[in-house]
């Protein structure tokens, strides 16, 4: 048995087409074009390319878009006055600070300043306090991307063992959280494992899905896993260079032989990669919607 691939680039390209027209309507019947302000500090090459991304992103779908970007030696204070800034400007409505910041900044401090209804980032503390319970608000991106895999691919979650591997604030506890709500993709019994987690192969070899959010390349073997486990691998890691000067990446798990055992599986990259930007426009879009009172 071969495992089915779960594509990020084919199931974020549909919801960029379905976002598209979203911002179309919005823009022919209100009047409304979603804005997005992305502010980088500093020249890291890795942020540099995900911002320029993002922006190339909210262009394609019609979304107006500000990039912002700000010397390495810029002050707290001047940031966060820049946040204030958009905070009250009525073009923007989402607001997102690449991380990581430079060390002098308190990354804490300048993500709590954005206004909670900008927040499509998901990371402010009001909109984590929602989503635990269950109530409305921008879901952080990776999770919000996983949840869309999973669904779109008629993964079935309600009832099952779901195994997740990694607790950062990012993806481990919000997907833990949001897979056992009442929900689409959701209803799960969940297992979370982490370092200090005594022999996690008793818990991955009975998991029916396994969502690997670690950083550490291929240590989900085949030997941990049962047979039709789903998995959803988020780690993306760099283990080379190739002749031509390209990265070589690899995921959380052994690609090659887990997809042997596993019903469905996520590659990387092209798996869970590609969905983050795309949920992003999609909060994008929401807040525009929350702020002209249409939801």
């Amino acid at each position: 048995m071969s495992a089915k691939i779960i594509s990020g680039v084919e199931t974020a390209k549909a919801i960029r087409e379905e976002l598209k027209v979203e911002v179309t309507e919005l823009k022919d019947k209100h009047g409304i074009v979603p804005g997005l302000v992305t502010i980088l500090v500093g020249e890291d090459p890795a942020s540099q390319s995900y911002v320029t991304a993002k922006n190339k992103t909210a262009h394609a779908l019609g979304i107006y878009s500000e990039q912002k970007t700000l010397p390495a030696d810029t002050t707290e204070a001047d940031l966060l006055a820049l946040v204030d800034q958009y905070n009250n400007d009525p073009k923007i409505n989402g607001i997102l600070v690449q991380l990581p910041l430079p060390k002098h900044i308190n990354e804490a401090k300048v993500l709590y300043a954005i206004n909670p209804d900008k927040d499509v980032d998901g990371f402010h503390p009001v909109n984590v306090g929602k989503m635990v319970l269950g109530e409305q608000c921008f879901l952080p991106c990776t999770p919000h991307g996983i949840l869309e895999l999973l669904s779109r691919s008629g993964v079935q979650t309600s009832g099952a063992e779901v195994v997740v591997l990694g607790r950062s604030n990012i993806v481990g506890k919000p997907i833990a959280n949001l897979m056992l709500q009442k929900r689409a993709a959701g209803n799960a019994t969940i297992t979370l494992c982490h370092t200090r987690t005594k022999n996690t192969e008793e818990h991955t070899k009975r998991a029916d899905i396994i969502i690997a959010a670690v950083g550490v390349p291929k240590l989900v073997t085949a030997d941990m896993v049962k047979d039709g486990v789903v998995i959803i691998d988020v780690g993306v890691n760099r283990i080379g260079m190739s002749e031509s000067g390209k990265a070589i990446l690899a995921g959380d798990v052994d690609f090659e032989a887990v997809k042997e055992k596993a019903s469905y599986i996520t590659p990387v990259p092209g798996g869970v990669g590609p969905m983050t930007i795309t949920m992003l426009m999609k909060n994008t879009v929401q807040a525009a919607k929350q702020a002209a009172g249409l939801v």
